[in-house]
């Protein structure tokens, strides 16, 4: 997987007529992938999505992309042979290994989460190169950037902003913060010697908390109790949870999320005052969620067995954050508190998923 091929794109140029305008959406069979791709296609049915995976997308993905392909975001050449097929407009890089599983194999994840998101950088400089024009480019970050040095830290820090506590405890925290200060870099200083206006795209991020889906269940993330939970519930089994009862967490709905990717893409590039936003939508602890749950399945049982790694890097995430930035410069809004998240989307959705009406 050479690293040569991309950084020489521009000199490879076709006629441009004969690439199709598209949007990239790697991670396309992630459960983020699936409906920002669903909502992509309900805005504009005519627009060209490319999806990417490492593994093959379901179908019903697949019917929505113009084109589906299997591959690892290492692979220069495939990037280079998509390049050469399709001038993206708007690259949304989803692809990453989540925090739990970037523990457990850390070279690889900062392989897979800076070096994959350096490939698809330079795809977007080069298209920038090829055309005039700064692709979009969207980066899902994550509340992993923050670390607080300990639970009374937590404690005492409450609700936090973009710009503190920026010493993230984990690989996958680490290299996303990394991630986004490449794509701030690209977007306002790269070019700097020799431009009065530097930079080679608009580059846009968002950290996110927890995301509840009611479609689909997570996997490798450090949040992932929360959906767990629910879906347990929601088959009538019980969860252990991995996580002390107290342990507190922002959290938002898999639409909320999709929604803010849209707006964020959406707003005016001089509306915005930085690279990266907090958004989040309610925040309660572990022991909370429960009861909220099962005052809808009241058969629920959860046990907290707390695991050691996991709790350690919940006890260093922060218990909120601030979302003011977001809200001023494009508007953001949560739609739920945790009991409308419940009884507007995700029991009406767990409902359906699992044939319980």
């Amino acid at each position: 997987m050479s690293s040569a091929h991309l950084s020489n794109l521009s000199s490879n140029d076709q006629d441009l007529a004969d690439r199709r305008t598209a949007i990239l959406v790697t991670g396309a069979g992630g459960e983020m992938g699936h409906g920002l791709i669903h909502a992509l296609a309900d805005r504009d049915p005519e627009c060209a999505i490319v999806g990417l995976d490492l593994r093959p997308t379901e179908d019903s993905i697949g019917a929505l992309c113009t084109e589906t392909l299997t591959g690892d975001i290492r692979d220069t050449e495939m990037l280079e042979d998509l390049a050469s097929r399709y001038h993206f407009g708007h690259v949304f890089h989803l692809a990453a290994m989540l925090s739990s599983n970037a523990e457990r194999a850390p070279l690889l994840a900062y392989e897979v989460n800076v070096g994959g998101t350096m490939n698809l950088l330079r795809l977007a400089i080069a298209e920038r190169d090829r055309t005039g024009q700064l692709p979009v480019v969207v980066l899902p970050s994550t509340i992993a950037v923050y670390g607080l040095s300990s639970l009374a830290a937590k404690t005492v820090a409450g609700t936090i902003t973009e710009d503190e506590f920026l010493e993230p405890r984990t690989m996958y925290g680490c290299n996303k913060l990394a991630a986004e200060h490449l794509g701030r870099y690209f977007n306002d200083h790269h070019g700097q010697f020799e431009s009065e206006t530097p930079g080679s795209l608009d580059f846009r991020s968002i950290r996110f908390p927890g995301i509840i889906s009611a479609e689909t269940l997570p996997s490798g993330g450090t949040t992932d109790y929360g959906p767990e939970m629910l879906h347990a519930a929601a088959r009538g089994e019980a969860y252990t949870c991995f996580v002390r009862a107290d342990s507190q967490l922002p959290f938002m709905t898999m639409p909320e999320a999709v929604r803010a990717i849209l707006e964020l893409t959406d707003a005016p590039r001089s509306s915005l005052s930085r690279a990266s936003y907090n958004v989040r939508s309610f925040a309660p602890t572990a022991a909370e969620l429960a009861d909220s749950i099962r005052t809808r399945f009241t058969d629920l049982d959860v046990t907290f067995e707390p695991t050691p790694g996991r709790q350690l890097i919940v006890d260093g995430w922060p218990a909120d954050v601030d979302d003011a930035a977001a809200r001023c410069d494009w508007g953001w809004a949560p739609t739920h508190t945790l009991d409308s998240a419940l009884d507007e989307y995700l029991i009406p959705g767990l409902k359906a998923h699992y044939g319980l009406e």
